[in-house]
């Protein structure tokens, strides 16, 4: 593989590996909250020195924190043009047919596709310094108030880890697909546009069947184990808070309110 897919756990031993899953968990929707909140270049600022202090603390190589994020240029390029084209057309800059350029579409769509990249490096460092079994379990935790719902918790936070541990089984089995019909002549790389949008339409059946293929295996091998429902299974002991969850919270929180008291 040329590059670390979204969901490998890599073992460490950095302050964002020690600190308890639940507090990443928490510390991570801060700040998302803080992402989504940018609307100032102060506020992008604190975002960002956030998240670079966050990848220093990981202690992770750089090509492993942005994982394959340079190869959703297409998906982000989408967003920046959906946006920079329809967003304002009242005070565009030039306008034909039903596309309307405007500074303020420019502005917003660079906006969201910074948010984008931000959420999914955020999102690369949880799973990169938390190990699967750990999100399960502090997922469960999280959301067990939903149980007086009556909510399944357990089953949710099973099908969830299951979720995460697949991304990278199936991102190798996209490549080894990819790599296949390069062989037998689809062009990829093509410059031309149709070519290269012919050519990913013999990818999608392959990836769904071995996606199935795969569910089904795993679903034949968890009952073989005897395995019935989440409710009845052993639970590692949860380990309280240390001083480092508590300060990691505190920090995020209060980052939270910067950005919506002080720089909004």
């Amino acid at each position: 593989m040329r590059w670390l897919p979204a969901g490998r756990y890599v073992v460490g031993n950095s302050l964002l590996h020690r600190l308890d899953a639940r507090a990443k968990i928490i510390c991570l929707l801060f700040l998302l909250a803080i992402v989504i909140g940018t609307a100032s270049v102060g506020s992008y600022v604190l975002a960002l020195s956030a998240i670079g202090m966050i990848i220093l603390l990981s202690q992770l190589p750089l090509r492993h924190v942005f994982g394959n994020v340079g190869r959703l240029w297409l998906f982000l390029g989408t967003i920046f043009l959906m946006n920079a084209l329809f967003f304002d057309s009242e005070n565009a800059l030039c306008s034909w047919w039903i596309f309307h350029l405007s500074i303020s579409g420019i502005k917003q769509g660079f906006s969201l596709v910074v948010n984008v990249l931000l959420v999914i490096i955020l999102s690369n460092v949880l799973t990169l310094t938390t190990s699967p079994n750990e999100i399960t379990t502090a997922l469960e935790s999280l959301i067990k108030p939903l149980r007086l719902l009556g909510v399944p918790t357990e089953d949710v936070a099973m099908i969830i880890s299951v979720a995460i541990q697949f991304i990278p089984t199936l991102m190798e089995e996209t490549e080894a697909i990819k790599m296949a019909q390069i062989a037998r002549g689809a062009r990829f790389e093509s410059k031309k546009l149709r070519e290269r949008a012919l050519s990913f339409m013999p990818l999608v059946v392959p990836i769904f069947l071995s996606a199935f293929r795969r569910a089904d295996e795993l679903s034949l091998a968890m009952e073989a184990r005897g395995y019935r429902n989440a409710t009845n299974r052993t639970k590692r002991k949860k380990e309280p808070f240390v001083w480092q969850d508590y300060m990691a919270l505190s920090a995020c929180g209060a980052l939270c309110l910067i950005q919506f008291l002080v720089l909004r």
